[in-house]
């Protein structure tokens, strides 16, 4: 029986099919070092079947024995290339040399080395001439990587065109898929690691088209790869050097990317996501308001095929909320580390990061003041989608805010701080706001008015620009008493005269700065038209330096409303003096009152002599105002009544 058993046994045994061996890792190490190609080749192949991707020691002892020059060979093969070209083979090798390249880099040692660096231009070439093979996945791996483990492969990226070939690709590769996950993360490796004016010039086109294919990304997904378009967008549109990115955006035909952006930003803000991420899309939202224009904060919200859809006006509601409350915690950290917290070097660094994202905050709600003023016009898309109650708590909100920034002013009054970025941003953002709400914060704007006016720029030897952000304000506070008595018992109205002779003196002043001219003529000439109503120091010297400065600017002008305005602020100064007491002002100089001479009289040839259209009522008024204070004063001043009469028979012009 045992015999049979054991004989039936070992038939039973023999008739079994024998397992078969698997190849051990040395069995690979032994055909990788073999002399032949054949059995390199299949040494590789038995290595991609079973060598696990993850085993670095593993993957290093591969790498080692099958040698550098054997994978150049091998790739350089499946392209193509040389003498060795593979024929009906080319994209099997090619494949395998790339899954190979693409599983050896995995070790950060290995992916570091020059002989992979040196492979990137092929590998680029591959990518561009290879689209939609299943190969690419494998590139894309290769050339993070290698980006990631040395500095000379983003550079090597850089210079073979990879900046290119991302960008082109990005707008087909699927949503949400690992292939867009790496090229956004080749993209921002070469954006952060090498040096923004040469990558912005060169490829601002390259990148715009990378904004708007990653803009879809950033509106479509609903996972962490948002957060990572989030990044990469903010990043690319928040460089000092964007502008040309900004100018091929502006360029585009199909505008669908900024319609994304909304969608992704308005996503970011109604969510629970952490406050970094807010302030990101915050910065990311000024970007877009910047590139095409502040109507972007109203719009469509739906995605293409999406039943779901927003109200037009919830990104503007979200933005304006979102920077209301950034303003107010921001606000609040600067003061406390600027007035409480001790004096340590890492404050100054923390002061300028809050700094700049206040700006950002800052810059969002002007030009929501400036979308929300255009409310009521004839042709104002606003009206069409924002309703009176929208409107209303938009307005309600400002208002809120403005307070908060003006209590932040009147700390740094209290505390002595006169110079400062922030408290120049927060000058700024108030006379936007002032300019179409003069009454707002009445009661805070009059006890802090004087002292905004002295408030100077970090880089600034004395107030300039704070008076610049207020003359709107000025402007429409001064056409009635109470603010021109504000202005004159305040004494502020100095810093006004002060900066309209610094900006006429300049010799190549901006559109801007000619507009500010205008605003602050216009403060001083309503000033000067209601001096009777007013407690007004009529010898201040300001005025006496003001005279000079008009009459001198307007001599080399042939622009009528120069003329008309510089002649009209004069008229009104001399009818507080006299020429006696003028010619002994130690401010004016005798040979002045030849340029006033002219200047009165040009005004009066003038309109004398038609030169002024009928249609331009400013200029016309202006003269009223001339004719009426030279019959006050002409007989005060005979140097100037004897040269203006001696040229011929005033002809005043009659307007009905």
């Amino acid at each position: 029986m045992e015999e049979q058993a054991s004989s039936s046994g070992a038939s039973s045994s023999s008739s079994q099919p024998q397992p078969q061996l698997q190849p051990s890792l040395d069995d690979c190490l032994k055909l990788l070092r073999g002399e032949r190609d054949e059995q390199r080749l299949a040494g590789l192949l038995l290595v991609t079947k079973f060598c696990n991707k993850d085993d670095h020691t593993a993957i290093r002892k591969v790498y080692d024995a099958v040698g550098p020059q054997f994978l150049h060979r091998l790739l350089r093969t499946g392209m193509g290339k040389g003498t060795d070209a593979g024929g009906d083979n080319s994209d099997a090798y090619l494949q395998l040399s790339i899954t190979v390249l693409a599983a050896f880099c995995r070790v950060p040692q290995i992916a570091a080395s020059e002989d992979m660096v040196n492979k990137i231009p092929l590998i680029v070439e591959t990518m561009s001439r290879e689209v939609g093979s299943p190969i690419i996945e494998e590139c894309y791996e290769y050339l993070f990587l290698v980006s990631m483990a040395n500095e000379e492969g983003v550079k090597t990226l850089y210079k073979s065109g990879g900046l290119n070939v991302l960008a082109s690709q990005m707008t087909i590769l699927p949503d949400g898929s690992h292939m867009i996950e790496l090229s956004m993360k080749l993209v921002q490796i070469i954006v952060i690691k090498l040096p923004s004016e040469n990558v912005y010039h060169e490829h601002s086109t390259d990148l715009s088209m990378v904004v708007a294919a990653v803009a879809k990304q950033f509106a479509v997904l609903q996972n962490a790869l948002k957060f990572e378009a989030l990044h990469l967008l903010s990043a690319i549109l928040s460089n000092r050097y964007s502008a040309p990115v900004y100018d091929a955006l502006r360029l585009m035909e199909n505008v669908v990317w900024s319609t994304n952006m909304r969608i992704g930003v308005v996503a970011i803000l109604q969510n629970r996501v952490a406050p970094s991420h807010k302030l990101q899309a915050l910065v990311l939202a000024e970007s877009v308001v910047s590139i095409v224009g502040e109507g972007w904060l109203i719009g469509e919200m739906n995605l293409t095929g999406s039943q779901d859809s927003l109200p037009a006006d919830r990104c503007i509601l979200l933005v304006l909320e979102s920077s209301r409350v950034e303003i107010a915690v921001l606000l609040n950290d600067l003061a406390y580390l600027k007035y409480e917290a001790s004096k340590a070097s890492s404050n100054r660094e923390n002061i300028l990061v809050k700094q700049r994202n206040l700006g950002v905050a800052f810059s969002l709600v002007e030009k929501i003041i400036k979308l929300i003023s255009s409310f009521g016009g004839e042709e104002s898309t606003v009206n069409a989608v924002i309703s009176e109650s929208t409107l209303t708590k938009i307005i309600s909100g400002l208002n809120e805010t403005i307070g908060v920034v003006l209590d932040y002013l009147r700390d740094a009054k209290e505390h002595g701080q006169m110079k400062g970025n922030d408290l120049l941003a927060a000058v700024r953002v108030i006379g936007n706001y002032l300019a179409e709400a003069p009454d707002a914060c009445k009661d805070k704007v009059t006890e802090l008015l004087g002292y905004m006016l002295l408030i100077e720029g970090e880089d600034e030897l004395r107030p300039f620009y704070s008076i610049c952000f207020l003359l709107p304000m000025l402007c429409q506070a001064t056409l009635k008493t109470g603010g021109c008595k504000i202005l004159a018992s305040s004494g502020a109205f100095r810093e006004v005269v002060g900066c309209l002779i610094a900006l006429i003196d300049q010799k190549n002043y901006t559109s801007e700065d000619n507009g500010s001219i205008f605003l602050a003529c216009d403060t001083i000439l309503n000033l000067l038209l209601k001096r009777e109503q007013i407690k007004f120091p009529s010898d201040d010297p300001s005025f006496i330096r003001l005279l000079v400065a008009l009459s001198h600017w307007a001599e080399d002008m042939d622009d009528a409303s120069i003329i008309m305005m510089a002649s009209s602020i004069c008229a009104l100064i001399l009818d507080l003096t006299s020429e006696e007491a003028l010619l002994n002002h130690p401010d004016f100089i005798s040979g002045n009152i030849g340029s006033l001479t002219k200047l009165i009289g040009r005004s009066f040839a003038m309109c004398g002599q038609d030169f002024i259209s009928d249609d331009a009522k400013a200029e016309i008024d202006l003269f009223q105002i001339i004719t009426s204070a030279y019959s006050s004063w002409a007989d005060r001043f005979p140097r100037i009544k004897q040269a203006v009469e001696s040229s011929g028979p005033l002809r005043f012009r009659h307007v009905s």
